[in-house]
């Protein structure tokens, strides 16, 4: 089981505090810019009040011990109060220091206002600072107040301090809350999916590991079927290649005595060849052609199980190869059946003579089975490959069965056939570096496409 700190769950949980962390920062600067802006206007505030009580001092004096008072009062060293016109009242507290920074509030901007925020915080001295602004009061009168700039800084800090555990708090409860979700949503199904896979390459024939249909939808549920049916599909397959494998050792058992038996019969063959009867030495050379071609298929039978086969790599003329097959299927068939070589009469291919046998001879014996008088073989431009189709005028292949037609053991026209002719035909193509697909099919038959690299010569 994969360690927490190294999992899925915990990095969700990290990068969602991250980005909580990251929304809060964003949200602070603007935050702790109003800050100190409503701090100044309290000041300018106190100040307007400071000059009020000044103004409504008899003869507009007051003592030093209140103008302190009302200074300090409005945290500031000095107040100078306007109304529109004229000069209300202002008062200052004696001192050498120059001002050091001036900042007007009548017309300023959210850029600004962070900016100067920023500035203030990163001081390490105590600054003057000259603020002009309306007062909050009164938008007719105009202020102008000093004062230290350290106090503000102080409160931004403590606001700065409180905005961080808060962030700290929201962050750790949002994360807490996503990754929950998160883990239910996605995390738990894909280590259901991970655990399923694991058992799978374990052993795939346990069962116990399947997920089961939890109805949902979305990617995950879509990726919980998926799989569901991916397991199945390669289960399938693993049994059928047993059987393959099964076939193959049986195969190698009985093919030493076989070839002793298609042996005898080839002896009985040369007998029949030097018969007085011209019928049977009319059908005797093909019978010998067979015989031979069956010991050469029962040694090579073995090879669909393997990887890679060696093949003879000749001319050979398709005619004469076409007629072979036609005399073949015809020697087994009680139904007529022909091959109609259209525009073939010159064709000269390349490829394994007996290979290239076998694909035709299946495609034959699948479309006599299904009722076809006749297969078509004709010439198809193929992009520099040498195409062939190969049609017949059969009842065509049932839609449901065109996706499983190249699969071993899923499809056959035979009652007692196995479902190996067109994975056989299919095989042979691609290890001359063809291929052999299912072009069309309907009512009036199936048409294949055989196709063989390079150009074949024509003579």
């Amino acid at each position: 089981m994969t360690p927490f700190l190294r999992s899925l769950s915990f990095r969700l949980l990290i990068l969602t505090a991250f980005f909580v962390m990251l929304s809060e920062v964003l949200i602070y600067t603007p935050s702790i810019a109003r800050f100190r802006l409503t701090y100044l206007e309290e000041r300018l505030a106190s100040a307007h009040l400071a000059a009020l009580a000044l103004q409504g001092a008899p003869d507009g004096m007051v003592t030093e011990e209140l103008a302190e008072q009302l200074l300090n009062h409005a945290g500031a060293h000095s107040i100078v109060a306007r109304r529109t016109g004229s000069t209300l009242k202002s008062i200052a507290r004696p001192s050498d220091r120059k001002v050091d920074a001036e900042f007007d509030l009548r017309d300023h901007k959210a850029a600004e206002l962070i900016y100067d925020a920023v500035i203030a915080l990163a001081q390490s001295e105590n600054r003057i600072i000259k603020v002009i602004g309306r007062s909050p009061k009164d938008a007719s009168v105009l202020l102008a107040i000093e004062l230290d700039e350290a106090p503000m800084r102080s409160a931004m800090y403590d606001y700065s301090w409180r905005i961080l555990e808060l962030s700290v708090v929201i962050s750790l409860i949002t994360a807490a809350l996503v990754f929950l979700s998160l883990r239910w949503l996605m995390v738990l199904p894909m280590q259901t999916i991970t655990a399923s896979l694991v058992s799978f390459r374990r052993d795939p024939e346990d069962y116990t590991s399947d997920i089961q249909d939890t109805g949902r939808s979305d990617e995950i549920g879509i990726a919980m079927s998926e799989l569901a049916s991916m397991k199945a599909r390669l289960r399938t397959a693993l049994r059928q290649r047993t059987r393959l494998a099964t076939l193959g050792t049986a195969v190698n058992k009985i093919n030493h005595d076989l070839r002793n038996m298609l042996a005898t019969a080839t002896l009985i063959s040369d007998r029949l060849a030097e018969s007085e009867d011209e019928n049977v030495r009319r059908i005797t050379p093909p019978l010998i052609r067979a015989i031979d071609r069956a010991a050469r298929l029962c040694s090579q039978t073995i090879s669909f199980t393997q990887d890679t086969q060696a093949l003879e790599i000749r001319d050979i003329s398709l005619v004469e190869l076409l007629n072979d097959v036609e005399m073949e299927i015809q020697a087994g068939q009680l139904e007529p059946f022909s091959i109609d070589c259209q525009g073939l009469a010159m064709t000269i291919v390349r490829g394994d003579r007996d290979q290239l046998f076998r694909v035709f001879a299946n495609l034959a014996n699948n479309a006599a089975a299904a009722g076809a008088t006749t297969l078509t073989v004709r010439r198809e431009p193929g992009n520099g490959r040498f195409r062939l189709s190969v049609g017949d005028d059969g009842p065509g292949i049932p839609e449901g069965l065109r996706d499983q037609l190249f699969k071993p053991f899923h499809v056959s026209t035979k009652k007692d056939g196995a479902g190996l002719g067109l994975t056989i035909a299919r095989d042979i193509a691609q290890a001359h570096g063809g291929s052999l697909s299912l072009a069309e099919s309907g009512d009036r038959g199936a048409e294949f496409h055989l196709d063989l690299p390079g150009s074949p010569q024509d003579r």
